[in-house]
């Protein structure tokens, strides 16, 4: 009992904290910042920059999908239409009406479509970028948010330039970023990302995930780090550092749990943390059908096969992590706990102690099953070679 006692001794060392209840009370914050922490991203263009398949992109969705937002070559977006990430509440992806449209005029663009609602935008064209954009881009800078400019349908240039004799992809690449970035003169140092929405892992939808990633505050990046798509095995890899990093706030915030002299509270408490963390890591490493479909009609093979080898897979999709053998250790680990939370001073600590490690334990095996089976995925899938 004494090495349990000395794990949460360690964790609450690690969480930067003098006391246990100090360093739960910092678990508890940091867990409710990760499934509760709002992102609202907005994504603005003119019709037909593709804005909507973007949009659904960081859903998840395809166009028919319930929930996804519309697409067509005439304006579908008439106002400031909200879409809630399917496995993400909290965080919503807003597909805003171009700039200078009928209804939205550009010296009033940003109080017509509520701009402090939004975490940063991203301006979408799938030509060059207009005066509406350079605009719409100086006032939000001074309004002091972030903005990205992204050039969309970049496969569809590449297919064209392919036709050409001496086509070489890097060079059309170049030449149409310097094209974009000669509309620009006001922004020189500003970045120009360009992308393709059929294709996540070619071009620079990563390097724009990373450069969001750098740009914003840590609770908000761990929900786009939620969100984003899986796109390659460096995009997996940094959900899975994300997870791991906060396995102790999860595992503390049960340890507090544990104190609290109410026999069955710290198991149910135990288990209700362990199921949506890992649920967490379950929709963020794309193991969920869905995402699994998706990837599976890219690349033309069945790969729910893969994901049905993770018993804890399984369990999530179902909905019933305590059927998993190793849970039965940790019921009889919280049963334990129970008895010795009723014990004055020494025994909640005890107590603590035993949930800390039970509950890390169930949750590092989790994650590291969770993440093998997504690697694997991400593997036979051919993301791994980009």
């Amino acid at each position: 009992m004494a090495t349990e006692c000395c794990a949460v001794l360690e964790a609450v060392s690690a969480s930067g904290e003098s006391t246990l209840v100090r360093a739960t009370a910092k678990a508890t914050k940091t867990i409710g910042q990760l499934l509760n922490v709002s992102l609202n991203i907005a994504v603005t263009g003119k019709t037909g920059s593709g804005k909507s398949s973007f949009v659904n992109v960081i859903l998840g969705l395809s166009e028919n999908d319930n929930g996804a937002a519309p697409s067509g070559v005439t304006e579908t977006t008439t106002e400031p239409n909200m879409y809630v990430h399917p496995t993400m509440p909290n965080v919503n992806i807003w597909d805003l009406p171009g700039i200078g449209s009928p209804n939205f005029k550009a010296n009033k663009y940003l109080k017509d479509v509520k701009f402090k609602t939004y975490d940063f935008f991203i301006i979408l064209n799938s030509e060059r970028f207009t005066e509406n954009d350079i605009m719409l881009a100086k006032e939000i800078r001074k309004q002091k948010k972030g903005f990205y400019f992204v050039r969309s349908k970049i496969d569809i240039d590449i297919s064209s330039e392919q036709r050409k004799d001496m086509f070489n992809e890097q060079e059309v690449l170049s030449t149409l970023r310097e094209y974009c970035q000669s509309h620009l003169s006001e922004f020189k140092d500003t970045k120009v990302f360009l992308i393709s929405s059929v294709y996540l892992e070619k071009y620079d939808f990563e390097i724009l995930q990373n450069t969001l990633l750098d740009d914003l505050p840590d609770h908000k990046r761990a929900a786009l780090l939620q969100t984003w798509p899986v796109c390659s095995a460096a995009c997996l890899e940094k959900k899975i550092e994300l997870f791991k990093a906060l396995t102790w706030a999860a595992s503390l915030a049960s340890a507090g749990i544990a104190m609290v002299p109410m026999p069955g509270t710290s198991v149910a408490c135990d288990a209700a943390i362990a199921f949506l963390f890992l649920s967490k890591c379950y929709y963020a490493f794309g193991l969920d059908d869905r995402s699994l479909k998706r990837l599976s009609e890219k690349v033309n093979m069945s790969l729910l096969e893969y994901r049905a080898k993770s018993k804890f897979a399984n369990a999530i999709q179902n909905k019933a992590l305590t059927t998993l053998p190793v849970c039965a250790v940790v019921v009889t680990l919280t049963t334990i706990e129970d008895l010795l939370s009723l014990l004055p001073v020494v025994g909640s600590v005890c107590a603590a102690g035993l949930s800390f490690a039970s509950t890390q334990f169930f949750l590092t095996e989790g994650l590291k099953e969770l993440a093998n089976t997504a690697r694997e995925i991400i593997k036979v899938a051919g993301l791994d070679t980009i």
